[in-house]
């Protein structure tokens, strides 16, 4: 269900689990990418809140969330930090989805002390956006989301989930979706590695045109233990183009940080 917390001098919304929210043993909190909402995340909550303790976020100025769009990953970081405090959630995985993922793991190089791991889905050490997409926001809008619409999902799933996806982004303000692709732009980790000290998966479609499998095959070499796992037949949605493999990778990297789990 979806609920909202006084963070700040901002109601955030967040779906959690409609009964049991914090009865669980390991907390899971979902990140959306540039311009989205907690609604990316529906094909793994509606299905993981009967193992986990679920909190998807809508950022602040996205979704149901007051507030407005950061410019910058590491006032995102901050911004989260406040919503896990609020939250309670012990130690909780943060999964990412490109802007998510990068601020999942700026966070965990801030504060490694307070997640347990990172899924870093559609992500990338850095997160380069071509210019002419920044520029377009201000030129045209539309035509500008139509793009990242279409390049964000394999050409197979677009049928499906090129509707539901645009309508989806044009809910929240253009000023912030170009914030937000203005921080992902701006995004650079290669200096911070060595702080991360949680696990790490980094999650890709193999078809992923907006953030390459190369991306995270980067993340999983440059943070000592990551692992990267691909999933065939999507794109840079992965988690809804393929939710069973995106559930079962995550389900399985969940299991394997309980049975071994770092200091």
């Amino acid at each position: 269900m979806l609920k909202h917390f006084k963070v700040g001098d901002n109601n955030i919304a967040c779906w959690i689990n409609p009964a049991d929210f914090g009865a669980h043993a390991q907390s899971l909190v979902f990140l959306h990418g540039s311009g989205g909402n907690s609604g990316a995340w529906s094909e793994q909550y509606s299905v993981l809140h009967k193992s986990f303790n679920i909190a998807a976020v809508d950022l602040p100025g996205h979704g149901q969330s007051e507030g407005s769009g950061e410019k910058d990953i590491l006032a995102y970081v901050l911004r989260l930090k406040e919503i896990l405090e609020v939250l309670k959630l012990k130690r909780p995985v943060l999964v990412g989805h490109s802007l998510g993922a990068a601020i999942a793991l700026g966070f965990a190089s801030q504060h490694p002390q307070d997640a347990s791991a990172v899924v870093a889905a559609g992500g990338g050490l850095t997160m380069p956006v071509n210019p002419d997409i920044l520029d377009g926001f201000a030129k045209q809008p539309d035509l500008i989301l139509d793009l990242m619409c279409k390049f964000s999902i394999a050409k197979e799933n677009r049928p499906k989930l090129f509707g539901p996806l645009r309508e989806s982004l044009g809910q929240t303000s253009v000023d912030v979706v170009a914030s937000d692709m203005l921080a992902c732009s701006k995004f650079d980790l290669t200096g911070e590695l060595e702080k991360i000290r949680v696990p790490v998966l980094a999650l890709c479609g193999v078809e992923d045109k907006m953030t390459p499998p190369a991306s995270s095959e980067k993340i999983a070499k440059g943070i000592a233990g990551a692992k990267c796992v691909l999933i065939e037949g999507a794109g840079h949605m992965a988690m809804l183009e393929r939710p069973e493999a995106f559930n079962d990778a995550l389900i399985t990297f969940c299991r394997e940080i309980v049975s071994d789990p770092r200091p």
